[in-house]
């Protein structure tokens, strides 16, 4: 199991950004993070000011620490296993406006200005027309109403 400041993903030799010190997630932060087996933690990213889900990413405690500390949302890619700031290649940054960790400290809800499209797609969310064929229901109305 890996340890509260090191993630399984890393080695010496991880790539950084230009400028960037090496330095450990909060250990208070890292210790109320439940991962996955992975060492990873689910990132749902949420436009700031529309709501709007734009997609769910993979963190581990490096991802996050960087996300934290750089005002840049960064992912662990886990095809490519490894580090990516959401937008380097693409142009559509996403600029971090607040981070908060779930009650089971299982999921991370991001909540971004997004530049530009979310999904490699490159439509706005990773969920624009992927809508599954679902029964809806209407909540009913209290009691004595």
């Amino acid at each position: 199991m890996p340890s509260s400041t090191t993630s399984p993903h890393e080695s010496e030799t991880a790539a950084r950004l230009p400028g960037e010190e090496r330095a450990a997630l909060d250990p208070a932060i890292a210790e109320a993070l439940k991962k996955d087996d992975a060492g990873l933690v689910a990132a749902v990213v949420q436009q700031y000011d529309t709501l709007e889900v734009l997609m769910l990413g993979w963190m581990d405690e490096e991802a996050l620490r960087r996300t934290l500390t750089s005002g840049r949302v960064t992912f662990y890619s886990r095809s490519r296993a490894e580090y990516w700031r959401k937008g380097d290649t693409s142009g559509h940054r996403q600029w971090v406006r607040s981070v908060a960790l779930d009650c089971d400290g299982d999921a991370l809800l991001v909540t971004v200005d997004q530049e530009g499209a979310a999904c490699h797609t490159g439509t706005r969310t990773c969920f624009d027309g992927r809508d599954l064929p679902a029964v809806t229901a209407d909540r009913p109305a209290p009691e004595g109403s």
